[in-house]
């Protein structure tokens, strides 16, 4: 691997040197070939025959200088402290095959000195929920952490019982986090200079040609996260805890906790159980990703040039990016150009899935059977089953929109195979559906990892209807059945 680790040459009082605490005796959960390759890792031998001492704490290749990160940030609106890398440590940073700088941070790996009332570790199933959801996340598209694999322990864990301890080695462009510069700002602000120009230098170089380098960094980090939240919006996805100490400079998705992909439409579902007043709900999100950049932007007013004016320049563009990215991906779901027309053709729909609790994934799917159902046999049984969940009140509803639909297209002149493609490119078959992530944690915790090998490689293709399917991977709950938060204990 192609060794940059330049996080360690800032000031020592942003981390914390210090190598993992071992696991013991780990054994391999799953190992992500993609991400090895991407990273170089599967280039060197010793690496490969190595990974699960790696992991596992026991092995520090040469070329990783393992720290803790120090970060604060707010937390369900609240400011929180002093935080930072409790149960992780950031191993190394590398270029991958795009020379692109990747960091390998390990997770669950023991205590820190920000571990507060934590224990450093994690167990096997939030592990496996985050393996396979970053791993969900590059089949889909969207940009996210990833993982080189994962590996399971005997080392116990106390949570509301006792499970086995993991780890999980996380690899994402940055752990930077909005969190960072509030934890600067209040604990050493004299580095608030000398950090900026590493975010820029390292993750915005572009900016630098600019007339104002820091304003052009700090307006393209707000352009970055609400085309996040917008691509989340679209594959139905929720994050669960939007703190500012969880959301990545580089608009990049990070720390999947208590996340979920939408089932039932409901714009209302809060997916986190701690999150009592439903701050983080799907429908929020693009609300809270203003808040927090709202809260991130005044902390710059301490360098000389910046003033509210700049920061208010800088945040304006938010509302923009996120509604151009997010009408104009509804559109792409529906095979129709963005326009006023075409979105109002869209939110009907989206109205009518809603109206009738229907799965948010399948019904964007069963669109390829409205448009051409003798080529397309999965997506019409996903149609028809649709369709038996409708009152005759509903289907008639639904007959009408399915008919204006097709007419507009139509008139849009476009060819059969060109609707079909955008129907086929913008909309999966397959989502990490809860029920499916506790299916392969219920068999991992008796030893059996098969059916976490099976999710590896269906949602390593997530736009095609596969064999080594089954019919529970696309079931959705009963529409009387609630969507089951997740806890954040992990």
């Amino acid at each position: 691997m192609r060794y940059q680790n330049t996080y360690i040459t800032l000031d020592p009082r942003l981390y914390h040197r210090q190598p993992p605490t071992p696991l013991k005796d780990p054994t391999p959960g799953h190992f992500n070939q993609q991400v090895a390759d991407q990273l170089g890792f599967s280039n060197d031998d010793e690496l490969m025959a190595r990974w699960v001492e790696i992991i596992g704490g026991i092995y520090v290749p040469e070329g990783f200088e393992p720290l803790a990160m120090a970060y604060a940030g707010h937390q369900f609106g609240q400011w929180a402290g002093q935080l930072g890398d409790g149960r992780g440590l950031l191993m190394a940073q590398v270029l991958d095959d795009n020379d692109q700088l990747q960091d390998l941070h390990l997770k669950g790996i023991g205590l820190t000195p920000y571990s507060r009332m934590g224990d450093g570790r994690a167990v096997l199933r939030s592990t496996i929920r985050e393996y396979l959801c970053g791993h969900a996340f590059r089949g889909l598209g969207v940009r996210a952490s990833n993982a080189l694999g994962f590996v399971v322990s005997e080392t116990p864990v106390r949570r509301e019982r006792m499970e086995a301890g993991a780890a999980l080695m996380r690899v994402a462009d940055s752990h930077i986090r909005l969190g960072h510069v509030e934890w600067i700002t209040s604990y050493a602000p004299e580095l608030l200079g000398e950090f900026t120009d590493y975010m820029i230098d390292t993750y915005y170089p572009e900016c630098r040609e600019q007339d104002q380098p820091i304003a052009a960094f700090l307006q393209a980090v707000v352009k970055r996260t609400a085309r996040m939240i917008a691509d989340w919006q679209l594959i139905g996805f929720a994050h669960g805890v939007m703190n500012t100490d969880n959301l990545s400079i580089t608009g990049s998705t990070l720390d999947f906790g208590p996340f979920g992909f939408m089932e039932r439409f409901n714009p209302g579902w809060i997916n986190n159980h701690s999150d009592h007043t439903g701050r983080y709900a799907y429908q929020n999100q693009p609300a809270i990703g203003h808040w927090n950049l709202n809260v991130w932007l005044p902390h710059f007013m301490h360098l000389e040039g910046v003033t509210r004016e700049t920061l208010a320049e800088c945040l304006a563009p938010y509302e923009a990016s996120f509604m151009q990215h997010y009408q104009q991906g509804l559109c792409r779901k529906l095979g129709i150009p963005h326009s006023s027309e075409s979105l109002s053709l869209a939110f009907e729909f989206m109205t009518f899935v809603e109206d009738n609790t229907l799965d948010y994934t399948n019904s964007f799917r069963a669109l390829l059977a409205v448009v051409a159902s003798s080529n397309h046999p999965f997506e019409t049984i996903l149609l028809n089953t649709m369709q038996a969940e409708l009152s005759a009140e509903a289907l008639l509803i639904w007959q009408d929109w399915s008919s204006r639909y097709l007419d507009y297209l139509a008139q849009l002149a476009r060819s059969t195979e060109q609707v079909v493609d955008d129907l086929k490119g913008n909309n999966p078959v397959y989502v990490l559906r809860n029920d499916m992530a506790q299916r392969a944690i219920t068999a991992a915790e008796q030893g059996q990892f098969d059916e976490v090998a099976r999710l590896y490689e269906l949602l390593t293709s997530p736009y095609k209807v596969q064999d080594i399917a089954t019919d529970l991977d696309t079931t959705p709950p009963a529409p009387d059945a609630p969507q089951m938060p997740i806890s954040c204990s992990s």
